[in-house]
């Protein structure tokens, strides 16, 4: 469950390094996976460097412009048919959520991965008022389970081994938990949300862009991403 409290990042750190020999060197094992992999791509792109500066120079023109652009999207987006709440701080964005879901009457909600909602705290918000909340992004919804926070922005649980999800998964939705192949884990995940994205009354996600020229947002998954959302590498040894 999330916390708005502050986090102490060092101590957190030298727990996880000297628990054991196994956690700290697969750790390191996948993030130069991911190192490498980010090098490939980028390798490969011989104006990288250039639409790196270009994104740069987006972000800061925007976020120097943001309540020009966040008018135009409210504009833009209302033309669609879309609503746009306004909220000053968290309890108003929990709020105005509840509400909304409170007034439909639903009672089991589809989130995808948002920082916006942790940084609110909203699914325990959410939860306490009779709301079930479902993570569809694997990593996150591994966290959910185990009910702690996502370790990481991008990787939820990177800092679990795959055994480590296999016992949790036993734990929690009956599977067998000396089975730590991540196809197997991913599936049977597979199967225990897709009932649930069945039976609920509402979804909810985030937004990696929000276009204000046109109203619309944008939101990407990574690479090999399965129905449930994120990617295998938390299982990975």
């Amino acid at each position: 469950m999330s916390t708005n409290k502050p986090v102490d990042v060092v101590t957190r750190a030298e727990a996880f390094i000297r628990q054991d020999d196994i956690h700290e060197p697969m750790h390191d094992r996948f993030l130069w996976a991911t190192m490498q992999r980010r090098d490939a791509e980028a390798a490969a792109l011989p104006e990288w460097e250039k639409l790196r500066d270009l994104a740069s120079q987006i972000k800061e023109h925007t976020l120097t412009h943001l309540d020009e652009y966040l008018t135009q999207f409210e504009a833009n987006a209302t033309k669609r048919g879309a609503k746009v709440h306004w909220a000053r701080d968290v309890a108003e964005h929990n709020d105005i959520v509840y509400g909304i879901l409170h007034e439909r009457g639903v009672t089991e909600l589809i989130k995808s991965k948002s920082m916006l909602q942790e940084e609110c705290v909203m699914t325990p918000y959410l939860e306490t008022r009779g709301i079930t909340v479902t993570e569809s992004d694997l990593g996150e919804r591994i966290q959910q389970l185990d009910g702690q926070p996502p370790s990481h922005i991008v990787f939820p649980a990177i800092h679990k081994t795959r055994q480590e999800v296999a016992r949790l998964f036993a734990r929690t939705i009956g599977t067998d938990p000396n089975n730590d192949d991540p196809h197997v884990l991913t599936e049977a995940m597979r199967n225990n949300a897709r009932p649930r994205f069945l039976a609920a009354g509402a979804g909810m996600t985030g937004a990696n862009f929000a276009v204000a020229e046109t109203g619309t947002f944008v939101v990407c998954t990574n690479e090999g991403n399965a129905d449930i959302g994120a990617s295998v590498p938390p299982l990975r040894r």
